[in-house]
């Protein structure tokens, strides 16, 4: 990084010193920043090494992935997750929105969604390798009832989404750097693991768009109420949607529910239904042997044909040829 030492006119010495400081600074970050991915990179080859897919770490609610060839299209209903990649990356299709995410960003979904993700960079040379850690929504509102963590900033409702991509910076980066190497020692993970992860969630909480991450918990914010109207669907999936129901049961208008659940999930309850059931039913016909009228059955549709029509809208096929095409790759879809 070049820097410009011209004589400014309306600048002191003592500004100057700390404009060079300033700018040193940053230069040490970046370079300690680049050490720490070539770790998480040199960490998770060695972790993986000769696996596909993914594998179970001895932390808990921490996955690594490694994949080498580049994947299709994965469905999924993803559960609150911080993700991370070292080498590759990511695209995620929510409703009609897309997130991109490589070794410069990592994600955070803070609720459940239906989500699709595609890797987009990979060979054998260089497979995709990243690492999810699962959120606990109990221990972020622990987090944020200790009065010692610092006010969020203001967050813009028309900037609601559950899920974001955001900067990867170098005490977030040291701190899952920290919670990874504790996959070498075992015995060290139930003192230390806990101790990092609560450090990986303020990390998350003070950095950008952390603001979405505590709207999730906190009681009567309009992104908890939807977290809690999410909930209620997911419960009751396979039985007819009462959206009044729902919007009393969480304390909202039927016309603010659909409002703000449309912003955080980038669709409707009813979409967001459908798409439950769907993912419910592919999953029975693709590792339960399920029958496509047994499927749709069991997820609370009353008619086959409308249900294979609206499977091949999502899927991209009907049932029975979805499941001929269907590999077993355990690709990430975060």
């Amino acid at each position: 990084m070049e820097l410009d030492l011209h004589p400014v006119h309306d600048s002191s010495p003592l500004t100057l010193v700390q404009e060079i400081d300033t700018v040193a600074q940053s230069v040490a970050d970046d370079t300690r920043f680049t050490a720490m991915q070539q770790e998480l990179l040199q960490l998770l080859q060695r972790y993986t090494t000769g696996a596909e897919g993914m594998l179970q770490t001895a932390i808990p609610a921490m996955e690594i992935y490694r994949i080498t060839c580049p994947s299709g299209p994965k469905h999924a209903v993803q559960k609150p997750v911080f993700a991370v990649i070292a080498q590759g990356s990511k695209r995620i299709f929510v409703g009609d929105e897309i997130y991109e995410y490589d070794p410069m960003h990592y994600l955070v979904a803070s609720v459940d969604l239906p989500v699709v993700g595609k890797v987009m960079v990979t060979s054998p040379d260089e497979p995709y390798l990243g690492l999810r850690l699962e959120l606990d929504t109990q221990e972020i509102g622990e987090l944020i009832g200790d009065e010692n963590l610092p006010a969020a900033a203001h967050l813009n409702e028309g900037a609601a989404r559950g899920l974001y991509v955001n900067r990867l910076d170098v005490d977030l980066l040291d701190a899952v750097l920290r919670l990874l190497r504790l996959h070498e020692s075992p015995r060290d993970v139930p003192i230390l693991a806990p101790m990092i992860r609560r450090e990986i969630l303020y990390r998350l909480l003070m950095n950008g768009q952390g603001a979405l991450l505590r709207q999730t918990v906190l009681q009567d914010s309009q992104m908890n109420r939807v977290a809690k109207a999410i909930r209620l669907i997911k419960d009751g999936y396979d039985q007819a949607l009462r959206i009044e129901d729902i919007a009393r049961d969480v304390h909202m208008s039927v016309s603010s529910l659909h409002h703000h659940f449309k912003l955080v999930t980038a669709m409707s309850p009813l979409q967001y239904q459908k798409n439950l059931r769907l993912q419910e039913a592919r999953k029975l016909i693709l590792t339960a042997d399920a029958s496509v009228a047994t499927a749709a059955h069991r997820v609370g549709y009353e008619s086959s044909s409308q249900f294979s029509r609206e499977y091949s809208r999502l899927f991209g096929a009907p049932p029975l040829r979805d499941k001929r095409r269907w590999q077993e790759e355990e690709a990430p879809v975060l």
